[in-house]
């Protein structure tokens, strides 16, 4: 598995906002898709809510890449 550390500036990042930044969705839609689907796990946990806020020191994990906000 593929970790990476994503440093957000701001209080909060969206979930689908997070994945087309990382480049692991290529557009809204796509993200949209990949989350209401279940692909997407927030901190151990499947997530299909595609506005769900993440904060620092949230993990994200889509297929083989793991994500941690920081």
């Amino acid at each position: 598995m593929e970790h990476r550390q994503t440093h957000i500036e701001t209080e909060f990042i969206k979930l689908d906002s997070l994945l087309k930044w990382e480049g692991l969705a290529e557009t809204g839609g796509e993200a949209k898709e990949l989350i209401q689907a279940g692909q997407v796990q927030v901190n151990g946990q499947a997530c299909t809510q595609r506005g769900k806020k993440l904060r620092p020191g949230d993990r994200v994990v889509l297929g083989e890449v793991e994500l941690e906000l920081v």
